[in-house]
């Protein structure tokens, strides 16, 4: 179970790593690096879509049509998200693309874990939901939290 782990750290340490360096230098931006970890976290999960294509469209039901085309779609989505979350005029947008594709994308880790696809955790059944569904929750909350919403003024 690496992969939830490795997911929490590329989101996280960014911002972490800038709010200590915050303290040296004025110019740092937290909620900037928290962005940059979201970014990253779907940089690593695109990698998924072309690296695992097979056991990545055995997530989708069977009556899903061209499953392996929408797992690479949908990891060309993830990486123009990612980019737009590098970058500052489309940070806010990118974020909210990056919300609605977890949410879109989260049936799909329930149909796996139920039906046992061979992929991470997915194996696990539905045991793995008790993992995947608070760190999707905590994914959510984080791009909302640090890049989707406005500013306080």
């Amino acid at each position: 179970m690496v992969t939830p782990v490795l997911m929490l750290l590329i989101l996280t340490l960014p911002h972490l790593a800038s709010r200590a360096l915050a303290r040296w230098r004025s110019q740092v931006v937290p909620a900037a690096a928290g962005a940059w970890g979201a970014g990253l976290l779907f940089l690593f999960t695109a990698s998924g879509h072309f690296t695992q294509t097979a056991p990545m469209a055995q997530m989708l039901p069977p009556w899903v049509p061209a499953r392996e085309a929408l797992v690479y779609a949908t990891g060309v989505l993830e990486i123009v998200i990612a980019l737009g979350l590098f970058t500052t005029r489309w940070r806010r947008t990118a974020a909210w693309a990056a919300l609605a594709a977890l949410v879109a994308f989260f049936p799909a880790n329930i149909h796996a874990a139920l039906e046992h696809v061979p992929m991470g955790g997915h194996a696990w059944g539905p045991a793995y939901l008790l993992i995947r569904g608070p760190l999707q929750l905590f994914i959510v909350g984080w791009i909302w939290a640090m890049v989707a919403r406005r500013p306080r003024a």
